[in-house]
């Protein structure tokens, strides 16, 4: 006969960290968005405007870009709103800037 202590299955507890949420990437995806709309009409001033009145639809199209990027950072920073902000800030307005550089030049 062998010495073996059966093990009784323990009840399993419930997590402790709550899942992450997507609105809160999606808003600061958004928030990147218009802040990044607003650096060529600060930098360029209102001739802008007239470049944004003929070009909005691929501008438009980087919104939802954006909130994904926002979602994205949000989950890849588990769920450091800080950091969050930073890299999506950093990526959206990038991203804007190379497609505005890309319609001026062209």
């Amino acid at each position: 006969m062998l010495n073996i202590t059966p093990i009784l299955p323990r009840k399993s507890f419930p997590q402790t960290t709550a899942p992450l949420r997507a609105w809160p990437g999606g808003v600061v995806g958004i928030v990147c968005w218009w802040i990044a709309v607003a650096v060529p009409l600060m930098l360029y001033g209102s001739s802008t405007l007239l470049f944004f009145f003929w070009t909005w639809p691929f501008f438009l199209a980087l919104l939802p870009v954006s909130v994904v990027i926002g979602i994205a950072t949000r989950a890849l920073m588990h769920g450091q709103l800080i950091w969050t902000m930073l890299v999506s800030a950093l990526l959206v307005i990038c991203l804007f800037w190379l497609f505005f550089m890309l319609l001026i030049s062209w």
